[in-house]
């Protein structure tokens, strides 16, 4: 089928999903966890082709992002499964008022229709887009990168057998089988057709989507991320914090890009923090992070000097750029100029230096001794989540359910005229 085909399909399909109530959702929900099970074996062979296509174009990290396994399908199970155990929210009353004519106005939260999600190597987005999409009673069509192509088109097809087995059309989840860049333009362009487009994915991605759409848009997913670590640090909770953030999992929008030293501690905390990063990962067998350091960081440690673009990298890789910063409000102008609005901390026990820098950074999430590894529908008890989204218009952070209704006003009177 063409794009504009499939767009057809998914929208003809949406009233059979505003029919349904949260019982027959939930139980699409259980069945689509269980048909993903089920078809482990053929996504995972699917898998395997997708990594043998891409192992000689794209590095480890992002075959990490590639890279399927029964935990990993397992998981993308119990996501779905999640999504079943959340609250529906479809047909909640947001606000009710009844006029002085009798006249009862009520908001009610209602579903998008038909939202597009474009994104990359991450196959496990196409099960959490597709349950998140189901349980907020949208139609959901999905175009992924060409390197995930065979495995998102395994998910899906185990996924719709799961809608089917609850009595729901197929074609409320599809996937986009144009790999191209036109068939993003159409996904941008289908004015009538989608009502919400979602970009997951690099920087290049996500300007495109927002210089080019038509249809609206949620700008996510480019998480240059900031650990701050001010003078009244605990240093090996900040040490701690700067592993787990930049080291468990580099491919993803909420690991730390940046890390900010106080003045007063860095002669202290630099030397501990190259020692874990880099030599004793290199000791250990590990992937050691290369440091790039601005001029008063390169001062202490040695390490590759910061290039210009540096501070404004997602990097998403083993690579952490450091600066030395005079004081927290220092701090805080450095993440204005150079952050993205994702997920930055501050490691202190100053409980005024984390009030001022929580209170200056305007960014999505804002975190007082917490690793922004957390930024994450999961972690906040959202359940699978569509994406992160970097704008304050709609929805902002991790996106659960609740972001991807609408609402409308519903008006009861008994012949009331104006």
């Amino acid at each position: 089928m063409t794009t504009q085909e499939i767009l057809k399909a998914a929208r003809a399909a949406r009233p059979a999903l505003y029919r349904a109530g949260t019982e027959q959702k939930n139980t699409a929900l259980r069945a689509m966890a269980e048909a993903l099970w089920e078809d482990r074996s053929a996504i995972l062979a699917a898998n395997r082709g997708d990594m043998e296509a891409a192992r000689d174009h794209i590095g480890p990290v992002m075959l990490d992002r590639l890279a399927l396994s029964e935990e990993r399908i397992a998981a993308m199970a119990d996501g779905v499964r999640q999504a079943a155990d959340l609250p529906d929210p479809v047909g909640r009353v947001l606000k009710r008022v009844e006029r002085p004519n009798g006249v009862v106005i009520e908001r009610v939260s209602v579903p998008m229709g038909v939202i597009a999600i474009i994104y990359e190597s991450r196959p496990n987005v196409t099960s959490d887009a597709a349950a998140l999409a189901v349980k907020s009673g949208s139609a959901c069509v999905l175009r992924g990168g060409k390197e995930a192509f065979r495995s998102a088109g395994a998910v899906v097809e185990a996924l719709r057998k799961g809608l089917e087995q609850a009595g729901l059309p197929r074609e409320l989840v599809s996937l986009v089988q144009d790999t191209t860049r036109q068939s993003a333009r159409e996904l941008m362009t289908a004015v009538g057709l989608v009502d919400l487009l979602i970009p997951r994915g690099g920087a290049g991605l996500i300007r495109s989507c927002v210089e080019n759409a038509l249809v609206p848009c949620i700008q996510t997913g480019t998480g240059i991320c900031h650990v701050y670590v001010d003078a009244a640090a605990d240093l090996e909770m900040a040490l701690n914090i700067i592993d787990n953030a930049k080291t468990s999992r580099p491919s993803v929008c909420n690991a730390q890009e940046v890390c900010l030293v106080h003045r007063d501690i860095a002669e202290a905390f630099l030397p501990r923090l190259k020692k874990r990063l880099t030599e004793d990962r290199a000791a250990g067998g590990l992937t050691p992070v290369e440091l790039r350091l601005d001029e008063r960081a390169a001062a202490v440690i040695s390490g590759t000097p910061a290039g210009e673009g540096d501070f404004d990298t997602e990097f998403l890789d083993y690579i952490l750029a450091v600066a030395v910063v005079d004081g927290v409000e220092a701090a805080a102008a450095h993440v204005s100029a150079h952050s993205t609005g994702h997920s930055d901390a501050i490691v202190t026990a100053d409980r005024a230096a984390a009030e001022t820098f929580l209170t200056l950074v305007d960014s999505a999430a804002v975190y007082w001794n917490v690793s922004t590894r957390f930024t994450d529908g999961g972690e906040f008890g959202l359940g699978c989540e569509m994406g992160i989204s970097t704008q304050k218009l709609h929805a902002r952070g991790p996106m659960g359910l609740e972001e991807l209704c609408s609402y409308k006003y519903v008006v009861t009177g008994s012949g009331q005229i104006r």
